[in-house]
Parts: C-alpha cells; structure tokens; sequence
C-alpha cells in the first residue's frame, strides 16, 4: 500500500485548485457575444392566464426575444414524461402532467416558468420581463400534503383526488396476519418537512447553437451530463444524442437537486438557436427557492406490531408524499418509492406493508435529495421504536438490539423485498454506545438538571439502499510520453472525486496522481456515464476503473513479456516504491508501466499482431444495491426558559464497506449530518395555507445551520466490505444525513420526555420546543 493507496487519508488534490479561486464554476462561463436571458415566473400558486400581451415588452431596449409556452410549442419541443406506468388506487392509470418549459393558460404553483426574455444584459431583461402585461385569474390552491391528500382542492381537474398513483411494496396480507396477533400495537403520524438544497452556487445555464455543425452545446450545472443530454435530444428536442454536447464544470453543490433536466436548459438552447448567439441563464439566490425542485415532505402514517416480549412481528406504513403540480420525470416520483425497502432498518421485522400515495398540490415539485428517501424511511422507523418502547415500558437500547439482524443471518431478503448482503448491525450499536457513554448518561443528566438544563440522549441505527443497479464508466488513456489521462462517467459536485480516484488507480497501477490527468462532465471527451446519485460514484464508478486498470495490466504483459523476452505467463504485475512495474518471476529483469506504455505506441516494439497504444475502458453494473449502515447517537441539552438547543456530543459508528480515504469519508459523514441536522432542528420550506405563497423564500426566512450549531462529531468506522463490487465498497455520500433525523429527534424528545412531551414535529426549533414544554404546564 502505497502513500496514495486504497486506506490512505490523502488530502484532497482539487483544493489547491478549487482554494486558490482557480476553479471554473458555472457562471465563470462567458462565451463571445452572449446575451442575457431572465425567467418571469408566476406570482400566484394557481391562476388562469387570461391574457398575455409582451408588446411593451418586446420593444424595450436591448431586447432580442421573448419566448411563452406557444413558442414551444411551435418549436415542436417534447416534454420529459414518465417513462412508466403505475396504478392508481382505484386501478386507473397513473395520473402525471409534465412540464413543457414555459406555462400554457394556467399556474400551478408560486415560481412557475411564464415568460423567457433575452435582451443584451441582465437590467435590460429585468426591465422587459416588467412590462409584460399578463392578466391572472386566481383560483383557490393547495400546498399542504393532508389537505391535498384529502382532495380539497384540485390541483388539475381531471385528477380532483390529486392521487397521482400507489406505489405497493411488501405482503399486506402478511402484515394483516401478523398485526391479527400482536400483543402490542403503536400508532404514529410522522410528518417529513419539506426542505431544500441551498447550493454554494445557484443553478445556470449557457446554450450555444452551432449552424455549419447543427448542434446544440449546454453549460450547466448538472450531475448527470449524459443523461441530461439523453433527454434534451430524445425527450425534448427529438434529435440524435450526437447533435447535442453538454459540459459541465465544477459544481458548487449537488446534493440530488441538480441532477436532472430542467426547463432553463432547453429554453437556452431554443433561444440561442433562434438568435445564433449564445444565451446565459443565472438563477439568482433569491429566485433559487422558486426556480428549483425541492425535497422531502411526506406524511405516513406507521404502526409497528410486537408480541408480549418485545419482539417485532410487522409493520404498515401508509405515506402521503407531495409531488408538487408537475410530474415532469421520474425523479419527481424516485424519492417517493426507490427507498421505501428501508422502513424495516436493520430489524428483523418477518412482515411488512407499504403504501406510498404520490401526491399533487400547489408547489415546486419535489426530487432526490441527499439521501432519497432514505432519511424519510430510517425516520419512520427510528422513531417508531423509541414511541414503541416509551409506550410500552421496554428500554430502547435493548428493544432495539433484541431485534437487530445479526451477522449470522446475513445475507438476507427482508420483508420489504431487499436482500441485505453482509454487516454487522449489532456490533455497530454497541460500539456506539460505548462510545457515547451511553451507561453514564443518566448521571450527565442529573449534572444538568442541577443547573437547570434539560439533558436527551438519542439513537438510530440507519441503513440505506445505495450504489443500485445501473453502470458507470472509466477511461484510463496512456499517451506516448508516458503519463496518463482519467476519464470518468460520474460527476463531481464537490466531492472528491478526483482524489478518491486517482487513489484507486494508484492502488491498481502504481501512477503517481501528480501526472495523472482527471477529466469528468463532458459528453464529447468522456464515451458514457450515469453521473453521479445515490452514493454509486466509488461502488460502481471506482469499479469500472478497476476492470480498466485490470485491462491495462493485461495489455501491459503481453508487451512486457515481448520486451523482457520471457513468456506471458512468467509475466507478475506489482507495485512498488517507485511505481508499478512488470517483472520476470523469480528474476530482477522488470519494467516500468510508463516504459510499456511508452512501447505501446511504438509499432517496431510490439508483439505481432498486437494493435497499438495503451487506453482501457472500464464499464461495471453491479448485480444488486449495496448496503451501508451504521449507528447514530446524538446527546442535547436544552434551556428550559428559552427552548434553546445544542447538541453537546455526537458519535457515528459507519460501515461503508472498504474506506478508499478515510479522510475524504469523514468529511462525507460531516456534510451528511449538517444536512439531517438542518432538517431536524431549524430547515423548512413553508406555504400560506390560504394564498400558496411560499414564506421561506430567503436566509432570513430559512434557517441554515451554521458553524455555531454544528457538534463535534467522534466517527469510527465498523466496515463489513461487500462482494457486490471488486473494491468492496458500499457507499458514503448519504449515510450522514440518513442517521442524523431521527438521532437528533429522538435526543430531543428524551430530553422533554420528563416534562410530558411524547411527541414533536420537525424542525425542532427553540420556538416549538418552548411551545411543547409551556403545552405540558397546567393551565
């Protein structure tokens, strides 16, 4: 292993880069001769449009065009659609309404797309966008989950129920049976705030059209450069993938939320064709909020069936989760249903049932975010246990470690139809324990009840479906001189995918990363990729280099057994201080990787019959999801007078299968529980009720956590490697956020417990808390 290698916590290589204002994000991208373009986006959740006249618009200065939903239209653009079908509870097909780009006769939520106007700057597109003059019929809306669920107002007329589809997983019959002989039941509502993904950086885009090739290339900020061109040229512009390029640099922040197509890019596109002169797109941090999906908010309704012991005999869970006006891919529905298999956690629960209610209202649709459904799931779960136990009179600690899956029955198909592949869960949560003191809590909390303080000590233990099915691709490119260049399908979007990599291709090859070219993000230098979601980037795109690499060795014999004069078979690859090299068995005749490289472009150096030049490829699909988990404890204290919360200690236990960087793994668990902390005590996307404004629309509105609230977190790995990928890796981005929401819900709870408190919706703010313990004082 050498100072690069898989284990190693090197430091991240893009920093000097990206630390010394080197880096080229999405609005470093000017290209000659660009025009501006601005958004004039709906004020109302829900309107007709009665008229729309842009004639004082269009002659105000600077102006080159103005684009409304007929001149889609009229371009023949297609929409994204749903590319399958599901039932609606009555049996009907699924309801889903895509969205063309640009609003036609109707609003359906506060931010929606109406007008697209280019002008020579920015002021002078805002100038225009003014003097539309648009005549709004406002119509009575819906942004709350229930009251949408409950069909008060419809969102489209033809779907009043606004039931868009049921998505079904599990054995209701099962669950039924079990819940028929429980000796226990426990009934809760959980409700998942809406939040959103503030980025570093807000959303862009530049469209460039070039005449003489016929081609379109997109500038944006998009995790999925592929898939993005995917779906412009077969969904949206109906033209071969080859006519479009798309690029994409650094990325200030993903987080799922930037991964798909969005109606900004084609509109660039269109215009800059319309115009022949490249359009940028910026979203402004105030516009953010209105302009881009968001995440989270559902309802489920969860029970969890146990027998006098304590031990676990089903569960149901029925979830209302809000889709917002649009359908307009599938990831508006992934995070409803892809993680619906966790709600059992790391339990062995024998049956289970679950309902997923896709629902439409008045608001922004809603996508992956950090954790996708995962987060949501674990919730459910984690606190269910906690509300069984309290309920009940069993201890959490021991309710839950009586019903872990131990290692011994691993692997396993779980009840909701996933099949768990190895760890060890119960190890996990006593190592947390230990960890946090869990034993010498009670005496902390007499400590602080002295002094006034109210003292909670929380636990989950998540698990998470990650890396699924689905391939991604890896390029290794020798070049005659010697060094290499690295191409890969995923896409950074801060994470360090440079470094991670390049310690896996030092692993395989001995390169020393400091030669070594990293390029990602562009459709026209990289063949192929999936991009980057769901902690796949390391399992399958740190796979597909390693069969890359691997073809490189096998390549890399053939020459060195012709150049050392030695028969293949006698040919070892390993690596050493100084690189690696191919070497005669049992002799010291051997030659470097460079070397060969080198001869491979050499045609007179060349075994005969050998074709030239040293560049692999690497495409790998995993045959199942991987499944990293771990234990989450969370310690709080609160002021009784104010409500006031901090989180005095934090340990996470993780198994991410193999650790490539230990260093850039913490960093992933740091952000992960910034995010679930966020959502757990302070972030929320809120509506009006009445006129479906959006009232969280800036930071003094939408609480962010900031350095003062975040803990010190004590990580430590437990790592059970998989074999369902040649590294062994199961995935890091999202573990973090996935444990942290009900770690920190659940400490908040204990800590009120004592007062009466039995139950608190998220965020846990200090106003809330304060309101809970005031509630429980007699009146």
């Amino acid at each position: 292993m050498g100072e690069f290698g898989i284990g190693q916590p090197v430091r991240r290589f893009e920093d000097r880069r990206l630390l010394s204002g080197q880096g080229r994000f999405q609005n470093d991208n000017n290209l000659f001769g660009q025009l501006q373009a601005y958004v004039l986006r709906s004020p109302h959740a829900h309107a007709h449009i009665r008229r729309l006249d842009l004639t004082a618009a269009k002659t105000m200065p600077g102006v080159q065009l103005i684009m409304t939903g007929d001149d889609l239209v009229e371009a023949k653009l297609g929409a994204m659609g749903v590319p399958f079908q599901r039932k609606r509870p009555d049996g009907s097909p699924m309801f889903a309404r895509g969205h063309l780009g640009l609003a036609q006769g109707a609003v359906r939520y506060v931010g929606e797309p109406v007008a697209f106007v280019v002008a020579e700057t920015v002021a002078q597109a805002k100038d225009a966008a003014e003097k539309i003059d648009i005549d709004y019929e406002a119509l009575p809306s819906v942004t709350d989950t229930v009251d949408a669920a409950e069909g008060r107002i419809a969102v489209w007329p033809d779907c009043p129920d606004n039931i868009s589809n049921l998505f079904e997983a599990g054995s209701k019959a099962a669950a039924d049976a079990a819940f028929a002989n429980a000796a226990h039941i426990v009934k809760r509502r959980y409700v998942i705030s809406r939040v959103y993904a503030h980025f570093m950086e807000p959303r862009g885009a530049i469209g460039v059209w070039d005449p003489g090739e016929e081609r379109f290339t997109l500038y944006a900020d998009v995790q999925y450069p592929h898939r993005v061109r995917q779906a412009l040229a077969t969904r949206i512009f109906k033209v071969p993938e080859s006519s479009i390029r798309v690029i994409a640099g650094d990325v200030g922040g993903g987080f799922g939320t930037k991964g798909w197509q969005y109606p900004e890019h084609r509109l660039v596109l269109l215009a800059a064709k319309k115009l022949r002169r490249p359009v940028k797109w910026t979203c402004e941090r105030s516009e953010a909020i209105q302009a881009d999906e968001h995440a989270r908010d559902n309802v489920s309704d969860a029970e969890l069936a146990l027998d006098k012991d304590g031990k676990f005999l089903g569960l149901r869970v029925k979830t209302f989760a809000n889709v917002g006006a649009y359908i307009s891919s599938e990831r508006n529905l992934l995070a409803t249903f892809g993680n619906v298999g966790t709600l059992v956690g790391t339990y062995d629960i024998p049956a289970a049932y679950v309902g997923v209610y896709a629902v439409m209202a008045n608001t922004n649709g809603t996508a992956p975010y950090r954790g996708a459904g995962r987060p949501e799931a674990t919730y459910v779960i984690e606190r269910l246990i906690d509300d069984a136990a309290r309920e009940l009179g069993f201890d959490r600690v021991e309710l839950r470690a009586k019903n872990l899956i131990p290692p011994s029955a691993l692997p396993c198909k779980t009840a909701l139809g996933l099949n768990y592949d190895c760890g060890d869960f119960p190890a996990n949560q006593q190592k947390a324990l230990e960890q946090a003191d869990w034993a010498g809590f009670a005496g902390r909390r007499d400590t602080a009840k002295a002094r006034g303080k109210l003292r909670g000590i929380g636990i989950a233990n998540p698990i998470e479906k990650a890396a699924g099915p689905g391939q991604e691709f890896a390029e290794i490119r020798f070049h005659p001189s010697g060094n290499a260049t690295l191409l890969m399908g995923s896409k950074s979007t801060g994470q360090n995918h440079e470094t991670t990599f390049k310690q896996v291709l030092n692993e395989k090859l001995g390169l020393d990363p400091a030669v070594v070219q990293y390029i990602d993000g562009d459709t026209d230098r990289v063949a192929f990729g999936i991009g980057t979601n769901g902690s796949r980037s390391t399992v399958i795109g740190g796979s597909a280099l390693w069969m890359a690499a691997d073809k490189v060795i096998a390549k890399g014999k053939r020459i060195a057994a012709h150049l050392l004069e030695a028969a293949e078979a006698d040919i070892e690859f390993a690596i050493s201080s100084d690189g690696g090299n191919f070497a005669v068995a049992g002799t010291d005749r051997r030659i470097s990787i460079t070397d060969v490289a080198k001869a491979s472009f050499q045609a007179a150096r060349l075994p005969p019959g050998l074709e030239g030049g040293l560049y692999e490829t690497g495409t790998f699909a995993p045959d199942d999801n991987t499944y990293p988990n771990g234990c989450h404890v969370c310690e709080v204290e609160i002021d009784p007078d104010t409500g006031a919360l901090d989180i005095v200690r934090y340990v996470v236990i993780d198994d991410v299968g193999t650790v490539v960087n230990p260093l850039g793994l913490k960093g992933q668990i740091h952000g992960g529980v910034a995010q679930g902390l966020g959502q757990a005590l302070m972030e929320q996307v809120v509506y009006d009720r009445e006129s479906g404004q959006n009232l969280t629309g800036s930071f003094m509105d939408y609480a962010m956590p900031r350095a003062d609230t975040m803990p010190y977190m004590e990580i430590t790995s437990n790592p059970v490697p998989t074999k369902r990928n040649p590294l062994g890796a199961k995935g890091a981005g999202e573990a973090g956020t996935v444990g942290a929401l009900p770690a920190i819900v659940n400490a908040v709870i204990d800590a009120l417990a004592p007062l009466g408190v039995t139950s608190l919706e998220m965020p846990a703010t200090s106003q809330r808390i304060w309101r809970a313990m005031r509630d429980q004082e007699p009146r």
